[in-house]
């Protein structure tokens, strides 16, 4: 979430229903008014996500990210998106995920006018700045595309969430051995349904790990953080976090907000 010094800032996510929350992981809205300010950067990290994006002035389908996200956010405006779960765009689009890796496909060019149609529903919505109703009208564009149900997709998703939930996890071969699959049948799966490979995404969220205890003042010393997160030596693991954060994680530590006192 971005944070503002000047302007304000507005930011919602709404839970999917039922039918498809194995598919879409929430629905989100960003509205900014930095009208009589200076426009102001904002960067995101990557996440094995496929996101659908409808702003006043453009849309599309972004495939998963694999460098840091910057916008300039400058006078009005807003953006409303669905997050699927890692896998759950693979059934709509209907084929690999990779072929879409850093690439934004408007809408129309995967759904016709219907796409379109959905871009118009949303943006008639931003005057009211109703993320309900704009939720809603996606909400019934998918579910009249809803797909059956796909085994594959689902263990896609519960890979990628083992991933994220155990700093433990590694290696693509202790991913693999939990699967009780072959790294080449993991790779053809995460490039079919993910987007990305699976050592991506266990470098990524070992990334947001290390940004994580950073921020919260729990990190131990650089060397046996980057140990601690799979790294050879700290050199590799200041570099690629340099890479994708934009900074050394020690210039990252001194710039973050000091505590409040007690």
């Amino acid at each position: 979430m971005p944070h503002f010094a000047t302007g304000t800032f507005r930011h919602e996510r709404l839970a999917p229903c039922a039918q498809l929350a194995g598919l879409v992981e929430h629905y989100w809205f960003v509205g900014w008014d930095m009208q009589g300010h200076p426009p102001q950067q904002q960067e995101t990290l990557p996440h094995p996500n496929v996101h659908l994006v409808i702003e006043h002035d453009s849309d599309g389908v972004y495939g998963v990210h694999t460098a840091r996200y910057s916008k300039l956010l400058a006078g009005q405006g807003f953006a409303f998106g669905i997050k699927f779960r890692p896998g759950g765009f693979r059934p709509f689009l209907g084929r690999a995920v990779a072929d879409i890796a850093d690439q934004r496909i408007v809408l129309a060019l995967l759904f016709g006018a219907d796409g379109d149609a959905l871009a118009r529903q949303v943006r008639a919505c931003a005057a009211a700045a109703a993320p309900d109703a704009m939720a809603a009208a996606a909400q019934a564009f998918l579910l009249a595309r809803l797909p059956p149900r796909d085994a594959d997709a689902e263990h896609a998703a519960a890979l990628v969430a083992a991933i994220a939930g155990d700093p433990a996890l590694l290696t693509v071969d202790a991913l693999a051995e939990q699967a009780g699959v072959n790294k080449r049948a993991l790779q053809r799966l995460f490039q079919q349904y993910v987007g990305v490979g699976p050592k991506w995404v266990i470098k990524r969220y070992r990334m947001h790990e290390a940004v994580a205890q950073l921020q919260a003042g729990a990190a131990p010393q650089l060397a046996q953080l980057a140990l601690d997160l799979g790294y050879y030596d700290q050199a590799h693991f200041i570099k690629e976090f340099t890479a994708l954060v934009g900074q050394p994680p020690g210039e990252y530590l001194r710039q973050l907000p000091l505590p409040a006192a007690r």
